[in-house]
């Protein structure tokens, strides 16, 4: 169940609200008017949602390029690579 606030309750309650979408992780809809006019999350969900979407868009470049006809590198070998590199260090 999502939680839905008035602005009114985000004037009069902010410290109530704040505590809410820091405890629950979720985020807060806000109504104007009847109607939701915006969304309130912690900091960190927000982060989380951004490297979602930045993993989902580099996740839909690399299909792309491979429905192009690009050449990929074969993962054990990239992995085993990758490895070598970091022990090393």
């Amino acid at each position: 169940m999502p939680n839905i606030k008035t602005i009114s309750d985000l004037r009069k309650n902010f410290s109530e609200i704040s505590r809410l979408y820091k405890d629950t992780n979720e985020p807060v809809y806000i109504t104007k008017n009847g109607t939701i006019d915006m969304v309130i999350m912690s900091i960190e969900t927000y982060e989380k949602q951004q490297g979602q979407l930045e993993l989902y868009a580099k996740l839909t470049d690399a299909e792309t390029e491979i429905a192009a006809g690009a050449k990929g590198v074969d993962f054990f070998k990239f992995a085993k690579k990758m490895r070598t590199k970091l022990t090393k260090k």
